[in-house]
């Protein structure tokens, strides 16, 4: 988008249009690990990255609960992480954290900030359950005879998230199990009743459940046993297809893990909470709203900023700071209330110049004596840049969907949710839209404010449909607000022609470059870290926990692997270079265009013939500098005096007597 001046910026506005860094920032996440400690989760097996050791799923869900509590001790220190365990007769004593949850569940680290010390002692835990393999079942006495009832867990969840998590945190419960029949027999449509009504009042209380479900060859998971009746659905158009006589269909965030080490890449996956970036109304006509919520899909990560701390000898505390603006003439901090802003046109106020001066008109604009300055406030810059408009969404009309075309996007879209919670009914009206729109094909056109200091935008709304890959991981769906660009933001490239490789020289490439595509023919950033971030988070990581830094050991995985290119296409890529080296179209260098600031010494350069004669065949020699076209009149005993006009004529009168045979 065209940026503003510098008068149309107040302090506290200072981020982008549709990204509000500050909830990154301020608000807290809470994620509770409720971990299943029944039998099945505690058999021993080899493990797969180590050599002589053993280990259990509930090894491989405490060390996921590890990794991100290591990882969020630098990305999010202010969050907060806990571990409960359910199906285990192991008890919390009373007066401490978790004696009051229901039977057969057990705290073992209490929801609070991510405190390292209490990392290094789940750390010391599976290191002694590494080296003792039943150390985990005396730890944690697995429940032989029975199982804790799901909606006593859910219950037990709510109870820890109420003493433990701030009211305004997003809040999260991560559900590991591998049991998808905890209730089988006559009581399994009872259990399921009541643990989608505790569900419920773990939903209405901000509270969301991200299931994994952990499935192996000899043990498969099946969530239609009992779970695809018990997990709410967050589906917009699976909700709109049940009915109150039909169960609602499984979460679709539910995430089946068929490989141990699947769970602790999704475990990361999943670690970034989704915080919705705005929650407006979208007007779709007049007296018909319906409310959704912005969610940004892309935030580039950052280092961690730096702070101040102050040495007061027996300890060190942080240091905070302010902005603060001077009268120098008073030398006295200046009110901020008082503070107006301008622009840097037009000439300051005139020595001897009252304020009085300045009036107020009848249409609420403010008259100043010409050659003054225009001074405004706060509130009044934050009129401009708003229109005097509300934050919301308003439909203005619909478009083929064709019509949307690529170098439109000219700034990252932000996905749109409905909110059930701000208007009632919005879920099913926001289906029905978006059914509609991919029935029809068809974009709908919008007028977007998304906060109160922001500036109105032109957007497109694309819908998505639904998609599933292959580890069972779904895009919902909903729709695109894509910012659109002003006329002023649009720039026209230039296209140059330049020469073509021959059939077979294109040939040659497309054999070696079809050895070297990526797998499934697409970029996966997901797999690809940012190296120089998570270099900088290893060397802090090591430092916070007093480990030692292995630099060498540190794998950059977007460092090309040459010895595996060599093999696949080394041969076809040396052929195809051969083959470029006898091709004469491609050793010719085309000459520069006009219009470069350096002067370059022309002495001695011969344009290529091949290319002068292009330019004259499409009547372009005007795009030729003088120095060029003299250096081709010379290269060919011409006169090369005269202007430019002059030169070109004489240039093209001599192609005309020299035809190319």
């Amino acid at each position: 988008m065209a940026p503003y001046e510098d008068w149309n910026k107040i302090e506290d506005d200072e981020d982008e249009e549709l990204q509000d860094y500050s909830l990154y920032e301020g608000k807290r996440d809470v994620i509770l690990f409720c971990i299943d400690c029944s039998p099945s989760m505690l058999e021993m097996r080899e493990d797969e990255r180590y050599e002589d050791v053993q280990t259990c799923n509930l090894t491989v869900a405490l060390e996921a609960a590890m990794l991100i509590q290591k990882k969020k001790v630098l990305v999010g220190p202010n969050d907060a992480v806990g571990v409960m365990l359910f199906n285990t007769t192991k008890r919390n004593e009373s007066g401490q954290a978790g004696a009051d949850i229901k039977r057969g569940s057990y705290v073992y680290q209490p929801i609070a900030t991510i405190d390292a010390p209490k990392v290094m002692d789940l750390v010391q835990l599976l290191d002694e359950a590494r080296d003792n393999p039943e150390m985990l079942k005396k730890t944690f006495p697995p429940m032989t005879d029975k199982r804790v009832p799901i909606g006593d867990v859910f219950t037990s969840c709510n109870w820890v998230m109420r003493d433990g998590a701030p009211k305004t945190a997003t809040k999260r419960i991560f559900l590991i199990t591998d049991e998808d029949n905890p209730h089988p027999g006559s009581s399994r449509n009872r259990m399921m009743t009541s643990a989608r009504t505790t569900l419920v009042d773990l939903v209405q209380a901000g509270v969301m459940v991200e299931p994994f479900f952990i499935s192996t060859d000899e043990k498969p998971f099946d969530a239609s046993q009992f779970y695809s009746g018990v997990l709410l659905p967050t589906n917009i158009t699976d909700l709109d297809e049940s009915t109150d006589d039909s169960p609602a269909p499984m979460l679709p965030e539910s995430i089946s893990i068929t490989r141990v080490d699947e769970l602790l890449s999704q475990m990361r996956f999943h670690e970034v909470p989704k915080r919705a970036l705005f929650s407006v109304p979208f007007t779709l006509a007049p007296g018909f709203v319906v409310g959704v919520k912005g969610y940004g899909l892309i935030t580039e990560q950052k280092k961690g900023a730096y702070k101040y701390f102050a040495d007061l000898g027996d300890r060190m505390e942080p240091v905070t700071s302010r902005t603060a603006y001077v009268d120098e003439e008073r030398d006295a901090e200046a009110d901020k209330a008082e503070i107006l802003y301008g622009m840097d046109l037009g000439a300051p106020m005139a020595d001897g110049e009252d304020a009085e001066d300045v009036k107020e008109s009848e249409a609420g604009t403010r008259q100043v004596r010409l050659g003054s300055r225009v001074f405004y406030t706060a509130d009044e810059v934050r009129s401009f840049r708003t229109l005097g408009l509300e934050p919301g969404i308003k439909l203005l009309g619909f478009k083929k969907r064709s019509e949307l075309s690529f170098e439109d996007n000219v700034k990252h879209s932000v996905f749109v949710y409905p909110d059930e919670m701000a208007y009632s009914g919005s879920k099913r009206t926001f289906a029905a839209l978006l059914r509609t729109m991919i029935d029809k094909r068809k974009i709908a056109i919008v007028l977007a404010l998304t906060r109160r200091n922001a500036s109105p935008i032109f957007c497109a709304v694309l819908p998505q449909t639904e998609k599933v890959d292959e580890s069972g991981w779904r895009e919902p769906p909903g729709f695109h607000l894509i910012p659109l660009p002003f006329a002023d933001d649009i720039r026209a490239a230039p296209v140059l022609k330049a020469f073509r490789a021959s059939e077979e020289l294109m040939e040659a490439a497309q054999q070696w470059i079809t050895k070297l595509k990526v797998k499934n023919g697409s970029y996966p950033p997901d797999s690809y870290p940012n190296p120089a971030l998570a270099f900088h988070n290893a060397q802090l990581e090591a430092s916070a926990f007093r480990e030692d830094f292995d630099a060498e050991g540190f794998e950059d995985l977007t460092v090309p692997k040459h010895d595996m290119m060599h093999k696949r296409a080394g041969k076809l890529i040396q052929e195809w270079k051969n083959a470029l080296l006898e091709d004469e179209t491609a050793n010719i260098v085309a000459a520069p265009t006009a219009g470069r600031k350096r002067k370059a010494d022309t002495q001695d350069v011969v344009v290529d013939e091949a290319e002068i004669r292009r330019l004259n065949d499409a009547e372009q020699l005007r795009k030729l500098r003088v120095e060029d076209l003299k250096n081709f009149l010379k290269s060919k005993s011409e006169a090369v005096s005269g202007k430019k006009d002059e030169l070109i004529e004489r240039v093209a009168a001599w192609l005309d007597a020299h035809p190319q045979l």
